[in-house]
C-alpha cells in the first residue's frame, strides 16, 4: 500500500509533501510522489527540473521513507495522479490546494476536482497557511 503525493515546486507542493510523509511514516508505507505536466506549455512552473527532481529524491531518501518519484509529460495531471494512485493501490492522496474566492470555490480547479471525485481511495487536502 502506498501515500501518493500530489507535487509542484512551490508551497501547496511542499505543504502536500509535509503532511503526505507525516501520513506514511504514521502508517508505515511507503510514498509515491507524482509530479506531472500536460505539456501544453514552453515553460510550467509547476513541472519539476531535472536538478529539483535530484534535490527531492535526495529529500526523501533522507526520510528514511521509501519512496519513488513519477514524473511525466502530457498527461492531465489530475488523471495521472489517479492513475497512479489506482495502479499502486493508494491508501491515501495528498495534494495541496490553496485558498479560493467564493466563486473560486464553486469552480475548484481542476487538478484537485478532478483527484477529489475520482481517486480510489480518501483524498486529503492541505493549506500551506495552516500548518
Amino acid at each position: 500500500m502506498t501515500v501518493v503525493i500530489g507535487y509542484v515546486p512551490n508551497q501547496y507542493g511542499e505543504a502536500a509533501l509535509q503532511v503526505g510523509l507525516q501520513e506514511a511514516e504514521a502508517r508505515q508505507l511507503r510514498v509515491i510522489v507524482v509530479n506531472a505536466s500536460r505539456g501544453d506549455a514552453y515553460v510550467d512552473k509547476k513541472f519539476v527540473t531535472e536538478q529539483a527532481l535530484s534535490d527531492l529524491d535526495e529529500r526523501l531518501t533522507s526520510t528514511g521513507v521509501d519512496h519513488q518519484v513519477h514524473q511525466s509529460v502530457g498527461v492531465d495531471v489530475g488523471d495521472e495522479i489517479v492513475r497512479v494512485a489506482e495502479q499502486n493501490h493508494a491508501e491515501l492522496v495528498v495534494i495541496g490546494i490553496r485558498p479560493r474566492s467564493p466563486v473560486g470555490k464553486v469552480l475548484m480547479g481542476s487538478v484537485a476536482q478532478t483527484v477529489i471525485m475520482d481517486a480510489p481511495c480518501p483524498v486529503l487536502t492541505v493549506r500551506p497557511d495552516v500548518l
